[in-house]
């Protein structure tokens, strides 16, 4: 059995679409309160007390724990949480190039054996005008993702490339999770449906 220990939508999407199907359980871990001195070593530790948290209250099954960061000036920006925070980070980001960076956390319960590593997407941002910022923002997508911005929904537009993983954007690297898998002894294969 697989836990995600998210309330990603577009996490949850990705594993199912690539044929397992999770159980959910959310954290609930307080992201403002973790620190680390990088952006990596921060997407890294939320990973980690995520799948923790959830794997604390299993006898079995493996956890999947995840958190993405967008590095800019070598400094991390999570989630905006308010329209005028993400309509200043867009200001900030157009034009310029980032990278997204996930942390995953698995933890086989049953075994007590945590594995982890993160993965880093380099991304591109177009230079949307003041008012697409506003339209884009208005529509509340921005506010609860990583680095204010998506690549499968309204901020797809404003994104000119990656180079690297598409689903790291998305919070959740397949061959990373897949890799990950394989140092607990698993293939992906088996959590197939």
């Amino acid at each position: 059995m697989i836990v995600l220990a998210s309330a990603s939508s577009a996490r949850l999407a990705l594993l199912r679409g690539a044929g397992i199907d999770p159980k959910v359980i959310v954290s609930g871990v307080d992201e403002e309160a973790i620190t680390a001195p990088t952006p990596a070593q921060l997407a890294l530790r939320l990973a980690q007390e995520k799948a923790r948290k959830v794997a604390a209250g299993l006898s079995e099954g493996v956890v999947i724990g995840c958190d993405s960061v967008l590095e800019l000036d070598g400094r991390p920006y999570g989630k905006p949480g308010t329209a005028e925070v993400a309509v200043e980070r867009w200001r900030m980001m157009r034009g310029r190039t980032g990278r997204l960076i996930t942390g995953h956390c698995l933890i086989d319960v049953a075994a007590g054996r945590e594995v982890a590593a993160e993965a880093a997407t380099v991304v591109r941002f177009g230079t949307p005008s003041e008012e697409e910022i506003a339209a884009y923002v208005a529509t509340g997508e921005p506010l609860g993702l990583a680095g204010g911005f998506s690549l499968d929904g309204y901020g797809g537009w404003f994104v000119e490339r990656i180079d690297g993983d598409h689903g790291n954007v998305l919070g959740l690297s397949l061959p990373l999770v897949r890799s990950l898998l394989e140092d607990l002894g698993y293939a992906v294969t088996d959590f197939w449906r």
